[in-house]
């Protein structure tokens, strides 16, 4: 740039003054003068993308997301080509009853109970056994449902970064790719499970909060209580939304920052969901029978004790210490940074009431399902059940990203720091409390399904490893922080990140899918062993239960009931019994008058036909 070397004369230099008195550049250098030294200090310098381009430019992103979504679509359905039977009992089969006996279909039972039945995630795979097709078909038509909502969380997290952190296109797009992928998110899609479909929700519930409070108004208070409504719809862990949504509302009114008709519309939507669900039970009606028992007196004599309390306490940390190891430290820096936010705005006051929503979620979901898991006697103490957590995962590994990428290196250290001392402090807490429960002589195993990522990050299989998973997440959190000193390592590193889940996936895949998917399948299929549609099956409660449910979603066309006593009932044309030659609970069906058609002795199983 060349300078002008004359001084400007009078009447330049008043020329000078009326620029700078009116227009943009007076109140640029009005803002930097009235800011808050804070504010000059900490707030980072991003970027400026210029929004307008050439059209091919303007379609690059929209194309890229469309075609991540079509890939991650696929991979997820890739990987969960092993598995043609559930293999996450009684909760797949649970929601697989139900959605065939919403689609006019048999109905079956549940695993649920009355408090906190929920029909929303059936309802949206009841398409999968519209008319006559083999249950392995509808199954898989399941998994695309999943997969296709799921993979949804790809271009929410990318508008995420650029709503909330204005990142790069580039950081956006590579981190709405690593939250894709993180496993705790992507497993689910391969069974019928309801949290194949809670992290995109999450994610997009925060953007819709994060609207409403930039651009308050009927219409976006309307979205995010539909959203709020889904969640009810969907699991009962949406009740704690369902409350945080509440006082979210209550504080905007208060506050006003909300007018009566947006209070209406916030609120309307998520009635209307819960009407949906009563409507939908209504109309099973008997078709689908539970199983559960409704939480009472024993949850709260779990928690009315020190002892209790303490239980509580210590699953609440192991799972939050979860979150960080999971997320490679980001969760501990997206908190630290969360926390701050509250109290110092460094992104708007949209981003400081939407992370401080996530926040109170967070702790709420963590903390009411240790509540009812201990309420919960016939059930051995896990070590760590992961899985009500797991939604949040993606959206705070974003969180924690957008901190790395928008603040300074100092501001970066501190909440850094943070986060090691929740990755030390929780792994020696969860490294204690195993230490403690050893001494008395037990031993607790991980949660059914509840952190597959866990075990396969720490090689932990067989036992939780807490120093393991806490040394993870500090290298990982340090190889993360140091893209803030050297931002040409910023996409390579998020790179490494999808690597690293992509791999994670594969040995989940190997070392518990797989084996699971082999061990749980009957076989022969019931199909082959002479089973006709039509013929009122039963199965023994002798059947081990997971090849009894297998065995029993085979059979398409009825309810398959179970009956506990020798004599099968005699409406029964078809029973399923245990094979057990040469013991003593071996089923002898010659002595009802039963044919055995067939069945696997070393499952300990076969099918009979009243002669």
């Amino acid at each position: 740039m060349q300078f002008e070397r004359a001084t400007p004369g009078v009447t330049d230099a008043g020329r000078w003054a009326r620029r700078i008195s009116a227009g943009p550049v007076r109140q640029a250098i009005l803002e930097a003068f009235m800011a808050p030294g804070s504010d000059v200090i900490e707030r980072p310098v991003v970027a400026a993308e210029t929004p307008s381009g050439p059209p091919a430019r303007r379609w690059l992103v929209p194309l890229l997301l469309v075609v991540g979504w079509v890939l991650s679509v696929a991979w997820r359905m890739w990987w969960s080509r092993h598995i043609v039977l559930p293999i996450a009992h009684t909760d797949e089969d649970s929601y697989l009853n139900t959605a065939r006996a919403l689609a006019g279909g048999p109905g079956g039972f549940s695993s649920e109970n009355d408090l906190l039945r929920r029909v929303g995630y059936p309802m949206l795979i009841s398409p999968a056994f519209l008319g006559d097709r083999d249950f392995t078909d509808s199954y898989r038509i399941v998994q695309l449902i999943n997969a296709m909502v799921n993979s949804t969380l790809l271009p929410l997290a990318y508008l995420f970064g650029r709503r909330l952190f204005q990142l790069r296109r580039s950081y956006a797009l590579l981190g709405a790719v690593a939250a894709a992928t993180l496993p705790a998110t992507a497993f689910y899609a391969g069974v019928a499970m309801i949290d194949a479909v809670m992290a995109p929700l999450v994610v997009a519930w925060l953007l819709a909060v994060h609207r409403w409070i930039t651009r308050p108004g009927p219409l976006a208070a309307a979205t995010v209580g539909l959203l709020v409504g889904g969640f009810h719809l969907l699991h009962s862990r949406g009740l704690v939304i369902v409350a945080v949504h509440a006082g979210l509302v209550l504080l905007l009114f208060v506050r006003r920052r909300v007018s009566p008709p947006a209070v209406l519309a916030a609120l309307l939507p998520v009635l209307a969901m819960a009407l949906v669900n009563e409507a939908a039970i209504r109309y099973l009606g008997g078709k689908v029978y539970l199983l559960g028992s409704t939480p009472g007196g024993s949850m709260l004599e779990a928690i009315a004790s020190a002892q209790g309390v303490a239980r509580v306490s210590a699953a609440v940390t192991t799972q939050l210490w979860y979150l960080v190891v999971i997320t490679f430290g980001m969760a501990g820096v997206a908190w630290a940074g969360a926390v701050r936010e509250l109290w110092r705005p460094r992104h708007g006051d949209a981003a400081r009431w939407t992370l401080g929503v996530a926040l109170v979620v967070t702790v709420g979901v963590a903390g009411g399902a240790s509540v009812i898991l201990s309420g919960i006697t016939g059930k051995p103490l896990d070590a760590i059940y992961g899985r009500y957590v797991q939604m949040l995962a993606p959206f705070w590994l974003l969180v924690g990203l957008g901190v790395l990428f928008t603040a300074g290196w100092r501001v970066v250290l501190r909440r850094a720091a943070v986060a090691v001392a929740l990755l030390v402090g929780g792994g020696a807490l969860v490294a204690a409390r195993l230490a403690y429960v050893a001494s008395q002589g037990h031993r607790l195993r991980y949660g059914g399904f509840s952190a597959p990522d866990l075990a396969a990050l720490t090689g932990g299989w067989r036992e939780l490893r807490p120093v393991v998973g806490s040394l993870v997440g500090i290298a990982a959190c340090v190889l993360l922080v140091a893209t803030v000193r050297v931002p040409r390592l910023r996409l390579p590193i998020l790179g490494a990140v999808v690597v690293v889940n992509l791999v994670t996936m594969q040995m989940i895949d190997q070392r518990i899918v797989r084996p699971t998917a082999a061990s749980t399948a009957p076989t022969p299929r019931v199909a082959d062993v002479g089973v006709r549609p039509g013929e009122r099956v039963w199965a023994s409660t002798g059947v081990h239960y997971v090849l009894r449910f297998n065995l029993s979603h085979q059979v398409t066309w009825g309810d398959v009931r179970w009956f506990g006593d020798k004599q099968p009932p005699a409406v029964a044309q078809v029973v399923f019994a245990r094979w057990a030659p040469g013991q003593a609970d071996d089923w002898d069906g010659t002595a009802y008058g039963f044919v055995r058609l067939g069945g696997n002795p070393e499952q300990h199983w076969a099918a009979w036909r009243r002669a």
